[in-house]
């Protein structure tokens, strides 16, 4: 489990106010580590660490005067996975074929009315493969106790050809943004291509087995 509940206020005097919060809870997802104090620094990464339902204008918010080294702008995006690293998820990384269906599991600890949606992400350009596999134009998480269509659902992995093949290079990113808040989970998995190479069967490719 990698949640874990510390109090904020203990944390560079992040000033107390109402929040949204939430994440994925299934699949795995990234969340702070090793890797990401090396990419991040110490301060964002205990800062999620002590609450990982939390918002990187938050972060921001609490350090006026900057992140501290390491921290590295070009190795950590707050606005991709949090600044989340693949390494510290590597173990974690799902393997699916194109047309499977996929549960979520999405935990809505504070609601807010926002917007959200959930879809494909190239990690190197962080954009959009495509157009999302699912989203909520407005009213997502409005309620106290947000629809089960919120919370539990299903999502189609979509034809990606060959750009999602290697563990890293894409995640299924759950997006939110509600009263200026940016909430994203992020999930590592691979695609097999859909044709057969010599030497290696179908079966192999959709265990996640080879990586191309």
């Amino acid at each position: 489990m990698h949640l874990k509940f510390a109090s904020l206020l203990s944390l560079a005097g992040l000033v107390p106010q109402v929040s949204a919060h939430g994440l994925v809870r299934k699949p795995a997802t990234r969340a702070p580590g090793p890797a990401m104090e090396a990419a991040c620094g110490r301060i964002a990464t205990q800062f999620y660490q002590a609450d990982n339902t939390s918002y990187p204008e938050a972060l921001l918010r609490a350090n006026p005067g900057g992140l501290k080294a390491p921290y590295d702008p070009g190795k950590c995006n707050l606005w991709l996975c949090k600044g989340y690293q693949f390494a510290d998820n590597a173990a974690n990384v799902q393997s699916y074929q194109a047309g499977q269906v996929v549960d979520l599991e999405v935990w809505i600890r504070i609601p807010h009315k926002g917007y959200a949606n959930v879809s494909v992400v190239d990690t190197t350009s962080n954009s959009i493969i495509g157009t999302p596999l699912t989203s909520w134009p407005d009213n997502y998480a409005a309620s106290t106790n947000p629809p089960a269509d919120q919370t539990n659902f299903s999502i189609k992995i979509p034809e990606l050809g060959d750009k999602c093949t290697r563990a890293g290079a894409c995640v299924i990113q759950w997006y939110w943004f509600g009263q200026r808040q940016t909430y994203e989970s992020c999930i590592d998995f691979t695609v097999a291509t859909s044709a057969a190479e010599p030497g290696y069967s179908h079966e192999h490719k959709i265990r996640g087995q080879m990586r191309f």
